[in-house]
């Protein structure tokens, strides 16, 4: 009877097998060793996320130390994700060819080096170049980190594991801005980029013990083509677009760059029909739904990383806060959307996954709308409220547009569906934050254009201000010859924070109309 109870007896779980290379890994370490080789991926994804939220407070810093605008400073952010952006899609080529372990390493030490680079650099073309190179490494670690997770970790272990890998990568944007305020305070804006060196250190040394080399398995073909086509259409139009303004819409220059953008999307679109092992497979675009979640993933991506941009640097320039106290001001609403992420996940697991992205897509433009209306006299926590609700949105809109698109999609393209719904989400916020630089410079000389003209000698206003700083000036001492430039010079000063404003306010005022506009493809995911 007990030979037969045995017979019958099924296992909780089903059998799984891991691959000889890992396998080796769990026989030298015993069952503890995917935990070993989790926190070695999470040290070193946590080191590269740190590196892209800790420069968000620094923008001032920088600015003011090489003298240069809004045009050239987002281009440490937009060149770090337009970078990040083209090499994920490296990653499943570089796993086979060199193996988890030297395809890890090999992105870390890239990181790192480039983080001395940019610690070091004496111009900001140099300090571009550094974040430029920085993206590209931390464009494969990410996803590196996510296939090892999956090499280590059985089907039924993997959603806990996501789990923990979800959570750091939210959780770090929230320490992020904080830690680089303080450091920025403290020592200096290169701070930022000398931290993260230790953490590299010791991701080197715990991945040449713990991660899993190269597989025998056959190597696949590389769609290089289409990688180079990419990279050129991606930085050709993002030249174009942060120079516009600069060197005139209309001159040789920028009309050359949108041309060879153009002609490189189109070569790439064509190509990628065509080749037998596209790059990015653009027949799951025909699918209505994925087509939309797509959309939406894009117009995610513009939120989050053109927010996080807008944010801080308009409560150190405007408001006057320390790196520092900008950084508390985001701590709040990162927390609040760690702890919403699990939360979303399961309710979108019980209801309409729709719903869910239609009230995050509404609340996080709600929160944008009443950003608008911020200036000087907007409170501390009045401001991190209005993040926070803005937060908690975008943390209802990820899951369920994950979750929407992967349900569209046949088995066999599940992994070439959520490689694509990755690539648009970064390449949305890279042209959010250059767009959105662009359009923030272009307001606020419009509004100071705009401000100037109205100041002229019979104006009440400019009475107002120039009569009673005339008359604070003598008090003060200073000569009567300088008493009438020195107040128009601060009434110059004082129109150029206005225009400054006024142009942040309709930075916030666009990022909600765009997000109010992707109701509607949130609508065409409905299940019917």
């Amino acid at each position: 009877m007990s030979s037969n109870n045995i017979s019958t007896q099924k296992p909780a779980n089903p059998a799984y097998t891991h691959s000889p290379e890992v396998q080796a890994l769990f026989d030298r370490f015993g069952p503890m060793y995917q935990w070993f080789a989790t926190v070695t991926v999470m040290i070193g994804t946590l080191s590269t996320v740190l590196s892209v939220t800790m420069i968000s407070v620094a923008f001032p810093d920088i600015m003011g130390q090489f003298g240069i605008g809004q045009d050239r400073a987002q281009w440490l952010v937009t060149g770090f994700l337009a970078a990040m952006t083209a090499t994920m899609l490296l990653t499943a080529w570089l796993d086979q060819v060199m193996g988890t372990r030297t395809a890890f390493i090999g992105s870390i030490v890239l990181f790192a080096a480039a983080s001395i680079i940019c610690g070091l650099t004496p111009n900001e073309d140099i300090l571009i170049l550094g974040r430029i190179i920085q993206g590209a490494a931390a464009g494969t670690v990410q996803p590196l980190t996510m296939l090892t997770l999956f090499k280590i970790f059985p089907p039924h272990e993997r959603g806990r594991a996501m789990g923990l890998f979800g959570m750091g990568v939210v959780l770090a944007p929230a320490l992020g801005p904080t830690v680089g305020g303080m450091l920025i305070d403290a020592f200096s804006w290169r701070a930022v980029f000398f931290i993260v060196l230790p953490f590299c250190g010791l991701t080197i040394l715990l991945s040449l013990i713990f991660l899993p080399a190269r597989s025998d398995a056959p190597r696949i073909r590389f769609d290089w083509t289409g990688f180079i086509l990419l990279c050129i259409f991606i930085s050709c139009i993002l030249i174009a677009f942060s120079n516009g303004q600069s060197k005139g819409w209309t001159s040789i220059w920028i009309l050359s760059f949108f041309a060879i953008s153009a002609i490189s999307a189109i070569a790439f679109l064509r190509w990628e029909f065509i080749v037998s092992n596209p790059l990015l497979n653009l027949r799951l675009f025909a699918n209505k739904r994925f087509a939309a979640a797509s959309a939406l993933g894009f117009i995610f991506g513009m939120g989050i990383f053109g927010s996080t941009y807008l944010i801080p640097l308009f409560v150190q320039t405007i408001q006057g806060y320390t790196p520092t106290k900008a950084g508390l001001l985001l701590m709040p609403a990162g927390f609040v959307m760690g702890i919403m992420f699990p939360l979303a996940g399961h309710l979108t697991d019980r209801y309409p996954g729709h719903w869910l992205m239609l009230s995050g897509l509404a609340i996080f433009g709600y929160s944008c709308l009443l950003m608008s209306a911020a200036d000087m006299a907007s409170g501390f926590w009045i401001f991190a409220w209005w993040v926070i609700l803005g937060r908690i949105g975008l943390a209802l809109v990820m899951p369920p547009l994950t979750a929407g698109a992967m349900k569209t999609l046949p088995p066999e393209l599940l992994s070439q569906g959520a490689g694509a719904i990755n690539f648009v989400r970064q390449l949305g916020g890279a042209f959010g934050v250059n767009l959105l630089s662009i359009f923030l410079a272009y307001r606020t000389q419009f509004h100071g254009d705009y401000l100037t003209s109205m100041m002229v000698n019979n104006n009440a206003t400019t009475e107002a201000f120039i009569d009673p700083m005339r008359h604070l000036l003598e008090q003060g001492g200073l000569e009567p010859s300088l008493q009438t430039p020195t107040s128009i010079y601060l009434l110059g000063k004082t129109i150029l924070q206005q225009a400054s404003t006024f142009g942040f306010q309709d930075g916030f005022l666009i990022t909600a109309i765009a997000f109010f506009l992707a109701l509607i493809p949130a609508w065409i995911m409905r299940q019917k």
